[in-house]
């Protein structure tokens, strides 16, 4: 297999990497309370708001999280207790994100193959024309 195109694992943002650190919530990929920005504001002021925010935005964002969603009943505080439910459209608009998300890097990689087999098929020509002018 060629891992030359094989992604490095990612080194979580800074605010994510405290917030995993600090709360088992998001180490465990659970459903988040809705609200939790301001339970963490209270507790680590020193984040700033647009961090915060786009680092949750980028979090309940990643397929980790939307399986959690699909998958969940129950959301969570910091603390990892219940706190409301995750309610049957939520669970499927996140289930539909997936699939969706699913299908697209599925065309992709296909597009990428045709595009590959297309060069090698070039490729194999130019160099029978090549072979057969020496």
């Amino acid at each position: 297999m060629d891992t030359s195109s094989s992604r490095p694992p990612r080194t979580p943002h800074p605010v994510l990497a405290t917030l995993m650190s600090s709360f088992a919530v998001f180490r465990d990929g659970r459903p988040l309370a809705i609200g939790i920005h301001k339970a963490i504001k209270e507790r680590l002021p020193d984040i700033g708001e647009n961090s915060l925010r786009m680092t949750l935005k980028a979090y309940t964002a990643s397929t980790k999280y939307l399986k959690a969603v699909a998958n969940g009943q129950q959301r969570f505080d910091l603390d990892g207790n219940p706190a409301g439910e995750v309610t049957a459209e939520q669970r499927q608009l996140a289930l539909e994100t997936i699939k969706e998300r699913f299908r697209k890097a599925a065309e992709r990689k296909k597009a990428e193959q045709e595009a590959e087999e297309r060069q090698e098929k070039l490729q194999k020509l130019a160099n029978k024309f090549n072979s057969r002018s020496n």
